[in-house]
């Protein structure tokens, strides 16, 4: 049986989520498959100036997620996969959220939200590149009904990555072919 979700909030990222993301993901536990440690601040304000791009261009971005009290907690959502490697151009959902909110669901509900916002935006399919070794991750893609599709070896760190993919089309009736 699957437990309730918790109540989450998407919003475009200000300039300010920029020193909250800082603050949350500098700890070796949330930066684990994302290289150890947490980029410079200035990786973060640059990070939430294209998301805001992201949403103004394309109606969907990596948005902060709060709690019900307004709380920054992370961020999930949705962006362009711009590395010339494993699934470019296409659209990947991704979710991080600080150490203190794992577990909780949070991630799982975001990202249903995200999947939402971006079959609403137009958006055909999604991926989730998700490192081989990440088991939490991994069971988000299995609760968003995710499918493994592929695996790349990431060109630094040499690690293999798996892509899930999922459809947001709706499914066409048997004998009703459009």
């Amino acid at each position: 049986m699957d437990r309730a979700l918790p109540a989450v909030r998407l919003r475009v990222p200000t300039h300010e989520d920029a020193f909250t993301w800082h603050h949350l993901f500098d700890d070796p536990d949330v930066m684990e498959f994302h290289g150890g440690r947490a980029a410079d601040l200035s990786v973060y304000e640059e990070l939430t100036a294209r998301q805001r791009r992201h949403d103004a261009q394309l109606g969907f971005c990596l948005w902060t997620v709060t709690d019900t009290s307004g709380r920054v907690i992370g961020f999930t959502g949705a962006q362009p996969w711009e590395r010339d490697w494993g699934p470019t151009g296409e659209i990947e959902i991704g979710w991080r959220l600080g150490r203190e909110h794992w577990g909780k669901g949070y991630a799982t509900a975001a990202a249903r939200e995200t999947l939402e916002r971006v079959g609403a935006a137009g958006v055909r399919g999604v991926v989730a590149m998700v490192d081989a070794r990440n088991a939490r991750s991994t069971a988000v893609t299995r609760r968003l009904g995710m499918r493994l599709a592929e695996t790349f070896l990431t060109p630094v760190s040499r690690r293999e990555a798996h892509c899930h993919r999922l459809d947001l089309r709706p499914a066409t009736p048997a004998g009703n072919a459009g």
